[in-house]
């Protein structure tokens, strides 16, 4: 974030033509390196071209939360464009403006961010002037008074009078979220001290007054101390009453929502339970509209059996044979008794061998239905095992990118090794060189050996460079090693960043790599100059031209041998980074399989819920269904009884009856006399 900060920084000062500065820039650059939400410039001298654009910079930022511009310097015009930039901003919570000599602008601007910005919770405002104007200073009070986010307010050593005083406690009469201020050593006075008194006895907010250093008598202190200790009493017993009414809140939303299921669950026993009426009282009002016919049935048996009686007693003379009908009647009733008895048995046995034929179908769908969950456990198993094969493949292949990570960093210490072999020989080359040359240069002029030094002096500069070009391979070295890691750790969000920086690497050691050649050219022209000058001079300077010449190769060599190493380490890296490329797409692509699996997984383990579900429903419901099924055969059954019953009585009490009449004519009693 501080990078991407940095970036805009630098374009809106190409936009506006407007030189960046290179104190931000180093503070900007020291930030990029510790992930923080703070923007620290404290201490920075901040020209007005530097304020219009970090303004613009601010204007925009969702990142920094914390903003420290103390003892920046600023200047009027750089504080009213620079806090203009705040009026928008939305992330800001901290602003530290400490020493930076604010008056009236400052103060007008101030109040226009007070009044304007939502986010802002602590202001640091020390060693200013905003006291100094009073005009200013109500605009910025008028600020204060709109603002309903602010909690802190730091105005120590600004000039603030009594008049300020008044303006600050008629502020703080509209504020009601200004939680902390401190006004030490200003000149408030005896008036400014009681104004805020009478201020804070209508201000439930303040917990924290500081007043140190302001000329004002103990007892108005003592007097603010205790409206400030009230408040905080006050502030704390509001926040447990807070805390008390949240728990107690949250106890009766669980009672009530505990209450609505009990009272759901006694409506659904209510429901069934007249369900379970209204199905017992229709089987029962059938039974009755049963009952209720066979009795009409045999109140007509019984009618037309006294009609009968009737006519044997008017024809007396056909007793024998209504006699004889009526054992007929006897037989023909005892038969159709039988033959309804064997019909309700069949009926009976019927109603059980369907009974037993429903048990079965019950028990196959539950014997599938206990097959089907066996399969989708074994499903499940499977689903796991697989699961747990990927993550060894996953751990197999971090452990093949360790093992990749430890060859390359044995490749590049071997690499490391050799340079520094290869190192050792020029320089011991170039020494022995050196010591020849100087035995022999020392029967030349002053000019060959003043050619001589500055030849050697070229070389010590040419190893200076080599050795910083050594430091800056082992720098980017430990941060390619660094952003490895890191890259490890976050994949997304650092590739496109460790590719900058790379390429900036990369192109600065091309510049420098450049610029040494250049150096390299100058100093093989200057030493050709310098050997055709002393060829000129002495014919003894030809065999050390000879020599400075294979020296030149010798160099020219080494040159070649870098450069090419160098060629095989940027490729050597190239590799890797597209192995590590290969493998991390390879390792998305396993992860989103292994998410599709979770997903199917969870798919088949709702599937399973749904499934239990229902079984467990379609059980409920066949054991219900047995259930009613048993009572309804027992009441048949106790129905059947209770008609044999009533038929025996019936039929004991016909044959009764007809004795009696039998014993009872007057046929009776002739035949009886006859014998």
């Amino acid at each position: 974030m501080m990078e991407d900060f940095r970036r805009t920084y630098l374009r809106l000062c190409k936009e506006g033509g407007v030189e960046a500065q290179d104190s931000v820039l180093a503070q900007l650059q020291k930030g990029r390196t510790v992930q923080s939400s703070r923007l620290d410039l404290s201490g920075q001298s901040l020209s007005a071209d530097t304020c219009s654009v970090l303004a613009r910079a601010l204007q925009k930022d969702t990142f920094f939360t914390e903003v420290l511009l103390s003892d920046c310097m600023l200047s009027e015009e750089g504080a009213k464009i620079l806090l203009t930039g705040l009026l928008t901003n939305t992330t800001v919570q901290f602003l530290d403006l400490k020493g930076n000599n604010l008056r009236s602008t400052g103060a007008e601007v101030l109040g226009k961010v007070l009044a304007c910005n939502k986010t802002l919770r602590r202001l640091i405002l020390e060693w200013n002037a905003l006291g100094s104007w009073e005009e200013a200073f109500s605009l910025f009070c008028d600020g204060l008074a709109s603002n309903n986010m602010l909690t802190q307010l730091d105005l120590r050593n600004n000039q603030i009078n009594h008049h300020g005083a008044s303006e600050l406690a008629r502020a703080l009469r509209c504020n009601s979220t200004l939680e902390e201020l401190d006004l030490r050593w200003n000149n408030i006075g005896l008036l400014g001290g009681r104004s805020l008194l009478e201020a804070l006895r209508k201000n439930w907010s303040i917990v924290q007054l500081e007043m140190a250093g302001n000329n004002t008598p103990s007892d108005v202190l003592k007097a603010l101390e205790q409206i400030t200790g009230h408040n905080s009493d006050r502030q704390s017993t509001l926040r447990e009453n807070c805390s008390r009414t949240q728990v107690l809140s949250r106890e009766i939303q669980m009672l009530k929502e505990e209450k609505g299921r009990q009272f759901l669950g006694l409506m659904e026993t209510i429901d069934r339970q007249r369900e379970e009426m209204g199905r017992s009282s229709r089987s029962t009002s059938i039974q009755i509209c049963q009952l209720q016919e066979a009795l009409n049935e045999r109140k007509s048996a019984v009618n037309s059996l006294a009609a009968k009686l009737q006519m044997t007693e008017a024809a007396i003379a056909l007793s024998e044979q209504k006699n004889q009908s009526m054992g007929e009647l006897l037989s023909r009733v005892r038969a159709e008794n039988e033959e309804q008895k064997e019909q309700q048995s069949r009926l009976r046995k019927k109603e059980e061998e369907d009974c037993a034929l429903r048990e079965e179908k019950l028990i196959r769908e539950i014997q599938n239905l206990m097959g089907n969950n066996g399969q989708l456990r074994n499903k499940v198993e499977e689903l796991e095992r697989r699961c747990k094969s990927q993550q060894q493949q996953i751990f197999e292949l971090k452990q093949e990118l360790t093992n990749s990570t430890a060859e390359l960093k044995m490749r590049l210490a071997q690499a490391e090794d050799r340079l520094e072999t290869e190192k050792r020989r020029s320089k011991q080359a170039l020494e022995d060189m050196d010591s020849l040359h100087q035995k022999e240069m020392e029967h030349v002029s002053r000019q060959s050996e003043e050619t001589k030094r500055a030849l050697q002096d070229r070389i010590f500069k040419l190893e200076g460079q080599r050795i910083q070009l050594e430091e800056e391979l082992s720098k980017t070295k430990a941060a390619c090693v660094t952003e490895r890691a890191q890259a490890e750790e976050e994949l997304g969000r650092v590739k496109a960043q460790v590719r900058m920086e790379e390429q900036e690497h990369v192109s600065s050691l091309e510049e420098k790599l450049r610029s040494i050649r250049s150096s390299l050219q100058e100093t093989q022209l200057h030493c050709s100059q310098q050997k055709q000058s002393i060829c000129e001079l002495q014919a003894k300077n030809s065999q050390q031209s000879i020599e400075t010449d294979g020296l030149r190769r010798r160099i020219e060599e080494l040159q070649q041998e870098l450069s090419g190493k160098d060629q095989e380490k940027v490729v050597e890296v190239s590799r890797v980074k597209v192995e590590l490329q290969q493998q991390i797409t390879h390792l998305q692509a396993e992860r989103t399989a292994q998410e599709g699996l979770k997903a199917k997984i969870s798919a088949l383990e709702r599937e399973m819920k749904v499934l239990s579900i229902n079984h467990r429903e379609a059980l409920l419901d066949k054991e219900s269904d047995i259930s009613s099924m048993l009572e309804k055969l027992r009441l048949k059954e106790a129905e059947i009884q209770r008609i044999r019953e009533d038929e025996a009585h019936r039929a004991s009490y016909l044959q009764s009856a007809i004795l009696t009449y039998v014993q009872g004519s007057p046929f009776g009693h002739h035949s009886s006399s006859k014998k």
